[in-house]
């Protein structure tokens, strides 16, 4: 039985966590702040329950199976998984809506011609077909093995199989999300639809590869899903299978180092000076984090993928509203900028700040556990935003002004709203400027891939959105049982089968 330290309770910590302890370790996770969860939690008031995080799951599968690994309840014994349907309204400059059906490739092609016009809807089932195929290529090496120590291969190739394109008398592949949407979806609402994904991530279409294509593919074959009582119910889930599992949690311990002893790490040092023993350490923090707590060393190998920087970051309004829901309400409706590219020119380049006219995604649950009763509405706004960014109360006036297209007299029904910044998710998560991290994606010279989950130190491993296979809930869990493999089955390890 090994010791074993983790930094940090996030998700993917937790998920390392509790297979690790499964195995037969003593498991020790030591949180910075009073809660788990990472960036999965809760912010309530006079009767209003919000989710601070994502609000919505795709791929559950990868939760499934961490409970079935763990425990003798499947994780829908714990807790209340709901699919979502539609799975996304999209509100586009024009006026026109759509909403998309759930997992079901004729259904989205139904609803896009009947709302865009004949051959939309075709044309996005033949982008979906080419996506299919990029995910097939990458899947195994991107999500399901320890990042290849020839990562270079994944770097150079492009998998998605771009249709050939006359342009300026050449024939050329898209190489970019944005050249994808234009060259072969051809319609701007499309292109919206397309571009709002990467967007969501904090991703500039524009330089974003084309094999982003795999993210709306996620979401269309595998559905949406909610879980009763918001997100944060599946961070309690999970914590509480880690404390079946007999992991121990420390709350209000900050590490502030690592310690190393013959040249592999050792254990942990705290803030009060306590120092921890431990044979292996998973440190589920941010790259910059990483490197202070390893003083003098880089954590990473000079021929490993180097870990992003600059991403942008979310702005997160609450609102609690007067009225009910209304029946049949989409759970999430994209409301598109009428300025795309302003859009993307404020968030990526120079000056950086809000645009005047931004892409703002509404969530609206269908849970009485979320609103103090049945007259009254819980509505989540969420926008991409830059670092570091001075949010003004104009700044989230013009926020509710754009997601009324969404809800009509939204400002009227306002009774309270809160309003997060990516300071407080800094705050919550340690994650500098409130960076959210994205997905690990291929090609693009290995910009978008993220840094292995085992590190130059011998016995530190990384875990959660910072490291394979990057950001996101279900992509969290994957990085757990990727660390586990390595720590259990040792470095011949690779992956599931």
């Amino acid at each position: 039985m090994a010791r074993i330290a983790v930094i940090g309770a996030g998700m993917g910590a937790m998920a390392a966590a509790a297979r690790l302890a499964v195995a037969g370790h003593r498991v020790v996770v030591y949180e910075r702040t009073e809660t788990y969860g990472g960036a999965v939690r809760r912010f309530e008031r006079d009767g209003f329950r919000f989710d601070t995080g994502p609000g919505l799951l795709t791929l559950p599968a990868v939760y499934r199976d961490l409970f079935v690994k763990t425990g003798k309840e499947p994780l829908e014994d714990c807790v209340d998984l709901v699919q979502v349907d539609p799975s996304s309204r999209h509100v586009f400059a024009d006026g026109t809506e759509v909403a998309l059906p759930n997992a079901s490739r004729a259904g989205v092609v139904a609803a896009l011609d009947e709302a865009l016009g004949a051959g939309a809807g075709e044309r996005w089932g033949d982008f979906l077909v080419r996506a299919r195929e990029a995910w097939d290529r990458t899947r195994r090496p991107l999500l399901e093995e320890p990042l290849w120590p020839n990562w270079q291969v994944l770097a150079e190739k492009e998998p998605y199989p771009a249709v050939p394109h006359k342009r300026l008398l050449r024939t050329r592949r898209a190489g970019t999300l944005a050249e994808v949407g234009a060259w072969e979806l051809r319609d701007p609402r499309l292109v919206a639809l397309l571009e709002s994904h990467a967007l969501a991530y904090g991703l500039d279409p524009r330089t974003t590869p084309a094999s982003a294509a795999v993210l709306p593919y996620m979401e269309h074959a595998f559905g949406m899903w909610y879980v009763r009582g918001g997100m944060r119910e599946l961070a309690r889930a999970v914590y509480e299978r880690c404390r079946e599992r007999r992991v121990e949690f420390v709350f209000g311990a900050e590490v502030t180092g690592i310690v190393e002893k013959d040249g592999r790490a050792a254990g942990v040092e705290l803030a009060d000076g306590v120092a921890a023993e431990a044979d292996h350490v998973v440190a589920g923090v941010a790259p910059t984090v990483l490197d202070r707590l390893v003083p003098g060393t880089a954590a990473r190998g000079a021929d490993e993928v180097a870990p992003q920087h600059g991403m942008p970051g979310r702005l997160t309004v609450l609102l609690a509203l007067r009225g009910g829901r209304p029946e049949g309400a989409a759970r999430r409706t994209v409301v598109h900028t009428a300025d795309r590219e302003g859009e993307l020119d404020r968030l990526f380049g120079e000056p950086a700040g809000l645009p005047p006219s931004a892409t703002v995604t509404v969530l609206r649950p269908d849970d009485p556990a979320l609103v103090p009763d049945t007259a009254h509405e819980a509505v989540t706004l969420t926008v991409t935003v830059p670092q570091g960014l001075e949010v003004s109360e104009s700044d989230v006036d013009r926020i509710v002004v754009a997601a009324g297209r969404a809800i009509p007299g939204l400002a009227d029904r306002v009774l309270w709203r809160e309003v997060r910044t990516p300071a407080d998710i800094a705050e919550d998560t340690g994650a500098p400027g409130g960076a959210v991290p994205a997905p690990a994606l291929a090609a693009a010279g290995g910009r978008l891939l993220q840094p292995s989950n085992k590190t130059r130190t011998p016995g530190l491993f990384t875990v959660g959105g910072w490291s394979q296979p990057g950001g996101g809930l279900p992509h969290a869990g994957m990085s757990g049982a990727l660390v586990a493999g390595l720590i259990v089955e040792g470095p011949g390890f690779r992956g599931s089968q």
